[in-house]
């Protein structure tokens, strides 16, 4: 006898149970956008690992700016707000806040500038673009302390470009570039444009090279020159990563100063070359006064946050 099934009903199995729902067979694929299961799983060393090295040390800072800690050795009491109020009201801090703001306002913008130029003429692939990608990597090549002493070499009173000035006739124009109030912040950010400015370039023109080549040569049917289509085309294409590089050489700037300043000037003469990295590394480990270096530390920290979003924002691509 034929049994009618109505319309919408799965038909049932020989005992009358209806059927079971089929799982996925055996190495069947996941369909595309469904969660891939044991992710989290995999993920938990590298969150351990990142809390505790982290957030455990960023914490710690804010901590430590709470306290009194005259020396590692030494009895530690609660301080509150006493080491802020310290802090603003001590002028060599002042001093090391204009000395970092000027470092960032000239340092980034020469550097980001200048790298991304660079960078689009070895993405033209002119002759010799490779070798001159193997020469724009040779400063970061070189060690901290090497860079140092080339400019050091430089820079000093009876260096090479003092001997090059007497060379020329221009012995009045002669210093002691290091060891000058006025030019020693200086010579410390020529330090770090040269220093950055060869690898960016890299990084931009490895960017650059991935841009559709028709767009270039769109713009130069329509009479546009190298410099037009360097800006007005391939620059908002990129726009995005420009931000993040510009983000990467912030922080190095802000944060990687001190060593540039502690090989060459160690912040003077005086606190003309004192920056706010520096007066970090400083307090903690010269002076031996932990609280005031920490509460440095929050306020850089401070500062770097804000750069970073404000830096987003200016990049942030136009739609």
């Amino acid at each position: 006898m034929t049994t009618l099934t109505p319309p919408g009903t799965a038909p049932a199995g020989p005992t009358g149970a209806p059927p079971r729902a089929r799982g996925p067979r055996p190495g069947a694929r996941p369909r595309p956008g469904a969660p891939a299961q044991g992710g989290t799983i995999l993920a938990v060393p590298a969150l351990v690992w990142y809390l505790v090295f982290m957030v455990g040390p960023m914490a710690a800072i804010f901590v430590i700016a709470a306290l009194h800690w005259p020396g590692m050795l030494q009895p530690v009491s609660f301080a509150g707000l006493e080491n802020l109020r310290t802090v603003l009201d001590d002028p060599v801090f002042w001093e090391a806040v204009r000395n970092t703001a000027v470092h960032l306002a000239v340092a980034l913008p020469v550097m980001i500038v200048c790298a991304y130029m660079v960078g689009y003429y070895v993405a033209q692939r002119p002759p010799g673009h490779r070798v001159i990608r193997y020469l724009l990597f040779i400063p970061g090549l070189i060690s901290t302390p090497a860079k140092a002493m080339v400019f050091y070499a430089a820079l000093s009173p009876d260096g090479l470009l003092n001997g090059a000035l007497e060379s020329v006739g221009l012995t009045s124009l002669t210093d002691a570039w290091l060891a000058s109030p006025s030019t020693a912040l200086a010579c410390l950010i020529a330090l770090d444009i040269w220093a950055g400015i060869g690898f960016t370039a890299v990084l931009f023109a490895a960017r650059l090279g991935s841009v559709p080549g028709e767009l270039g040569e769109a713009a130069q049917l329509d009479g546009a020159g190298h410099w037009r289509t360097m800006w007005r085309v391939h620059f908002p294409v990129i726009r995005d990563y420009v931000g993040v590089v510009t983000m990467l050489q912030f922080l190095w700037t802000l944060f990687g100063s001190a060593q540039h300043v502690l090989l060459l000037t160690q912040g003077g003469p005086g606190s003309s070359s004192t920056t706010l990295s520096f007066l970090v590394y400083q307090k903690a480990f010269i002076a031996a006064d932990l609280g005031y270096s920490q509460t440095v530390g929050v306020l850089l920290f401070l500062v770097g946050l804000a750069g970073l979003l404000t830096i987003r924002r200016v990049f942030r691509p136009h739609h």
